[in-house]
Parts: structure tokens; sequence; C-alpha cells
């Protein structure tokens, strides 16, 4: 990989056993159930908000410029129970707004500081996290003041931004907007390492060839955000280094240069921590006695001094002045030699050979005293591989242009996963469309709509030609990091045309068909995607007897391949996709786990799983057709067929030995359909058969055509945000 291309390497992108691993009731001791956990999370539940609370109209209403003032004040106002490095917070600041951010991966969207998601375990007690608590109660006054206008989420990046902007960083922008959690994000997989730190090899096929470490994952160990700051697993070797910060930072979206300035920009202000024995340190938060009030990594040598303080273990600043935005990184990195030794952790690091006492950095607590910097084996890497040390010179040679691109950089790292520009809110949002935002133009909202659907209906495609495409054009939304979907129309683009699951020949013919209706009646070929699917749901819901209309809201735009960053896209491949019963390979992970993992993607409850599989069989929109899971002899009509015939006992099941089954005649023997185990897990999964259940009573064939209808419309509107 050469840093500026998305990862496909390393297999299937889901977790990877994630589903059943989590310890809850029912996987502790049986733990080959299914976990349909990602599916219930975050409802009502949790959520402590009033009904009808929208963050996103209370943030609009904030006093921006006041919020802005008061997390600068704070910046500068220390605290004796954790008093500021050189009296300036922005240091820490910076690390947890960026070790909020920087979770974020690129293979499943998941991760990132879109939701706060660093408040809760595993991430508020990861290693990598240690004292960020510390930063959090810092910033309390802040969320306690402006209360529901403003979320942690939006909170804690915003003191990143303040923090460099203090220093003196022209920032490129920032976005509101992102929405609290309220429990921890279950759905995201870390890793199956049972042990913090873990050897790296644990998670790669070849620890020699970083592009083999395991999809979805990005950070080279359990508990680091990025790389081992002592190298390869705690052994200092740059140029091996410079490897995994390659890799792990093109798995969060990053290509080389972006990689450079952000590392070297992240390292200009604040310094690590290293001072006492690490033995010493106390437990993490989730581990601490009720007394200590969530607060973890006691520290007895701590004494209220900033310079006692405990993180990483590595000891030291990177530059002479840190809480100064300036060219002072470069300066030490290249005008002096560097030799590993340990610090006063045993941590291995690197300090400059012969360096004038004039020239090193003053104590964090006390200016008459001076302190050895420090560079970690990832900055050594950007002076020792070649690719990062040409870009590193260039910066040097252009102060102007590296501060540009590390505060792109730093703006695409903190609002990464926050989707489009229509999700951002507040007066310092940039105007220009970044091609990593997947732009998508303005859509028409003035043809007539039924006129198209008249068109469509008359156009000769089949039921399942309408649904499949237009099905499929959607099912690339992820929630995760409000990717894909249909808005944009590009399906019809490279690589989404060409992929295997959706089928590209048939794809190119109903295209074909479509694309002329969309020119002649003014409607954007994304609308008449969504449209021709709806028409299909429709010409099937009156063949069942029923009169219920899809709701359809046009405006989506067309996006053209100059939008659309198409190495960037491969990500969203559905290499599985249960909906439709396709599977690109065999995998380790089960058809049915890859399916509950989509699901939560695309944002859907277990009920609406159910019935959109349900509808989806008896509309025959299998991949290429398959007859498997099509428990129905009226094909294109959207009956309860797939969940009658999974209820009734007068069938039974049998393994075909290739991964198939058959359902046959309990008294004749007779084979009367076939189905995968993404098909027969609703019936044999507890809560799905109680939905399945439901469905297949005789007094619900109107409901389910009527939930079909609503989980339906959420895909296809899953990415308007416009409609918000």
């Amino acid at each position: 990989m050469d840093g500026n291309t998305p990862p496909t390497a390393g297999g299937c992108p889901v977790m990877h056993g994630g589903n059943t691993a989590m310890d809850n009731p029912v996987t502790k001791w049986w733990p080959n159930a299914l976990n349909l956990d990602i599916l219930h999370q975050h409802g009502a539940r949790t959520n402590p908000m009033d009904p009808g609370f929208d963050y996103k109209t209370e943030v609009a209403t904030l006093d921006f410029a006041a919020v802005k003032a008061d997390v600068k004040a704070l910046l500068k106002n220390s605290q004796d129970w954790w008093p500021a490095d050189w009296g300036h917070y922005g240091g820490l600041m910076i690390r947890l707004a960026w070790h909020s951010a920087g979770s974020y991966r690129l293979a499943d969207g998941r991760g990132g500081g879109g939701h706060g998601n660093i408040r809760f375990a595993p991430l508020n007690s990861w290693p990598d996290n240690a004292s960020l608590d510390k930063a959090r109660r810092l910033l309390w006054p802040v969320k306690k003041k402006y209360g529901n206008q403003l979320s942690w989420a939006d909170l804690i990046i915003l003191a990143g931004n303040m923090a460099y902007e203090d220093m003196g960083l022209e920032m490129f922008g920032f976005g509101f907007g992102r929405e609290d959690i309220w429990a921890p994000e279950t759905d995201v997989y870390w890793g199956s390492e049972k042990e913090w730190l873990a050897p790296s090899e644990q998670r790669y096929e070849n620890l020699e060839d970083p592009s083999t470490l395991e999809n979805p994952l990005a950070a080279v160990h359990m508990g680091l955000i990025y790389v081992n700051p002592e190298g390869v697993n705690g052994h200092p070797d740059p140029i091996k280094t410079a490897g995994q910060v390659r890799e792990t930072f093109a798995r969060m979206a990053m290509n080389d240069e972006e990689t450079a300035a952000l590392t070297c920009g992240g390292h200009t202000v604040g310094k690590a921590h290293g001072k006492g024995a690490v033995d010493q340190i106390g437990a993490a938060p989730e581990a601490t006695d009720v007394e200590a009030q969530g607060l973890g990594w006691s520290n007895p040598g701590h004494d209220g001094k900033a310079t006692n303080a405990f993180t990483s273990g590595i000891e030291g600043a990177w530059t002479k002045n840190p809480i100064q935005w300036d060219m002072g990184y470069f300066e030490y990195l290249f005008d002096y030699e560097w030799e590993q030794k340990k610090s006063p952790a045993g941590a291995w690091q690197w300090e400059p050979v012969d360096m004038p006492e004039a020239e090193k950095p003053v104590d964090p607590t006390d200016p008459t005293k001076r302190i050895n910097p420090m560079m970690t084996d990832a900055d050594m890497a950007m002076r020792m591989d070649p690719v990062y040390n040409e870009i590193c010179r260039k910066f040097r040679a252009d102060p102007a242009y590296f501060a540009e691109t590390f505060a792109r950089a730093w703006f695409k790292l903190t609002h990464r996963d926050m989707g489009p520009r229509a999700c951002y809110i507040g007066p310092d949002v940039p105007a220009e469309d970044l091609i990593w935002q997947d732009p998508i133009p303005a859509g028409s909202t003035g043809y007539n709509v039924e006129a198209v659907k008249a068109r469509i209906a008359a156009s000769g495609l089949s039921v399942a030609e309408l649904v499949a495409t237009a099905w499929d054009s959607a099912r690339t939304f992820r929630q995760s990091d409000k990717r894909g979907g249909a808005n944009g129309a590009r399906i019809r683009l490279a690589p989404q045309r060409d992929w295997e699951g959706n089928e590209p020949v048939r794809l190119a013919k109903v295209l074909g068909v479509l694309e002329p209706i969309a020119k002649a009646t003014g409607a954007s070929i994304a609308d008449v995607i969504v449209m021709a699917g709806n028409v299909g749901v429709e010409t099937a819901i009156k063949a069942a007897g029923f009169d219920v209309a899809v709701p359809f809201a046009p405006g989506r735009g067309d996006a053209a391949d100059a939008m659309t960053d198409a190495a960037s896209f491969n990500v969203l491949e559905p290499i599985a996709d249960g909906f439709r019963n396709y599977q690109k390979t065999r995998f380790a992970v089960s058809a049915e786990e890859m399916m509950v993992d989509r699901a939560q993607l695309l944002g859907l409850t277990a009920q609406e799983m159910t019935v959109l599989v349900g509808g989806l069989r008896v509309l025959g929109a299998n991949h290429g057709g398959s007859a498997h899971g099509v428990f129905t002899d009226r094909v294109g009509v959207l009956t309860p067929d797939f969940f009658i015939t999974l209820t009734d006992m007068a069938n039974s099941w049998h393994p075909t030995g290739d991964g198939a089954y058959e359902l046959r005649e309990r008294q004749s023997g007779a084979v009367k359909f076939t189905a995968t185990s993404a098909d027969l897990v609703f019936g044999s999964n507890s809560i799905l058969r109680a939905y399945v259940e439901v469905y297949a009573q005789d007094d619900n064939a109107e409901k389910f055509v009527r939930d079909f209808v609503a989980a339906w419309t959420k895909v296809m509107n899953a990415d308007r945000f416009d409609l918000d």
C-alpha cells in the first residue's frame, strides 16, 4: 500500500466473532447464539432527553462566540488538582480531541468522535487514553453552563480546535452537530485480545507485512489509538514503525502527506508524561472504587505538579516552546542527532545528542529548570522513512504550507465521521466541498412524480429488477460515518457499477431504461432509481390485495466522477448482504452475523431487519435470482409467505452438505424450498422468531405490508439529511 489508497486487504471487514463473543446472558452460556444486541442499543431506554428533543435544533441556537471564548479562557485557568503544563491545557485538550476522533476507521466507519463515545468504556479506560478523564472534568463547567445546547461530542472536538487556535494556528473550520450517545457502542469490534497492549502478532497474519492487520481494525494493539510509540511491539525501529504508521493512518482515511502533517503538527505542541513508576499508577476509571468518582490512573507521586503527571510512560516535550504553534518540531527533528534512551518510567524514547542546555524546553512546572526533549519511534519514522522525510522537509521549507496542510488534515480527522456538509452547523463551517465529504449537488423537486412513476411502471422492468436496483443503491449507507446511500446515484459510477454484489449486467440493463426516463422528465437518476424501487413495491402490494402507498421525497442529486473519490468507496462494497441472500465468498464469520452487521450500519432494528428480509425474499430480490429463502409460490407479490413457511410445522429442514438447506414436507418427504442459514436464523433465533410469529399470524398480513413499507422507506431515505 502506498499510503494514499484505502486498504482492501486483511479479509472480511466486519467484526470477527464480534456478534457472538460479547458477554451477555445468552451468549455467555450459548456462545453460538446470534447476538442481536447491536440492533437494540441506544433507544429510548438509554436516552435521558425528553421525547422529541432534537440536538441539531438546540445547537443551532447556541452562542457560538461565547462558547469559544469560554473554552479559550479555560485553557489558561490551571487547576490545583490537575495543573496545566506551562499554565496551558492546550496539549491536553488536543490529545482529548485527537483520541476521541482518532478511533475512526475507514473499513466500517465505526469509532470516531461523532457521538462522544470516549466518555464510556472501553475507550474511557484504554491505556492510550490515560488521564483524559481529567480533561473531560476540566471541561465540565462549560458543558454545565450551556447544557442541552452543547453536546459532549461537540465540546470535546471544539476544545482541541480552540487549543490550536489559542496557540497560534489558523484553523480550517469547525462544524457543530455531533449528537451524544448515552451508553457504550457495543457494535464496535476493537479486537479479540483478552489483555491490554497484547503482542501485535495477535492481530496480524504477518507482522512484517503491515497490510495483514486484521480488518476492520486500524490500531496495532488493543488499547491504542494508532501505533506503539516505543516501536513495533515496544522495540524501537523507525523504519518498521513507519510501515505500521502508514497502514494504520491509511485505515483511518489518511494519505502519506496527511499522516506526516498530523504526526508533526500533533507533536508541535504539548508533551508526553512519564514521570514515576508504572506499577505505582492506579486503576483505569472503570476499575476504580466509588470514592474516586470515575477518575482513574491515580498517581501518588503527582503532588499537584504538572511535571509529575503520568500518561504514556514516555517523558518530555517535542519542541522548545510547547504552547506555541511554530516550526520547532522540525528544527529539533532534523538539526540534532538522536539516540535511544529510557524514560523515568522505563519506556523507550529518543533523546537528542549534545543539545545545548539553552535550546531545551523548560520544565512544565518550574521555569528555572531545563529538560531534555524527546521523540517517539513514530517521530523518528518521519525522519528516517524516505517518503515521510521528503514530505517533512517540504513542510519545513514552507511553514505556511505545513500549517494549511495540518489544519485541513485536522479538520478531516475530527469531522470524517460526521458525513456531508449538510450535517454541519455553525458559523465556521468551510464553504469548500471536500472530496472526502462525498459531495452531491442539489437535486430537482420540480418535476411530476406521478408522471415519472407511470413511465417506470410501463417500462417492462420486473418487480425484482426495480426493487433490487433501488436496494443496491441505498444499502451502502453507513450510519457509523454517514457515507453511502442512494443520494448521488453513485451506483452508476466506478467502482460501484462493477461490484459483483450489484450484478453489473442486470444493473446496466435497468439503468439503460431508467436514465432516459430521468433525462426526459427532469428528475435526477438518483430519484428515479428510488422511485423505481417504490413502484416495484407498490405493484407487489396491489397484487397482494392491499392499497398502501410508498412515501417518496424528491430532491436527490446526481454525483459526478469528479465528486467521487472512487478508491475510498471500495470499503463500502457489500461482500455479503443477507437481505439479498448474497455472499461474495465464504468467510469465517457466518452469513447471519454479517447480515446483523449490515442491518446495524443501516440503522435498522431487529424487527425492521426481519420484515425487510421476509419482504425482499417474496419479491424475488435475491442476488442472481437465487431461490434460497423464496418461500412462496407467488413471487413478486408482497405476502407474509416467508414467515408462514418458517412457522409451518408440516415442514422440516435438512442440511444439504453444501451450506444450504432443504424444506421437506413431513408426510411426503418432497422438497419444496431451499434456504441458507441467513434465512433459517429467523426461525431458530428466539428473538427473531418472535417477530416472525407476529407476521405469520392470520390477522397481520396488512401490518406486514405497512411495516415493510416503513422499513423500506427508512433505508431509501437514510442519507437524506436534508429531510431531518
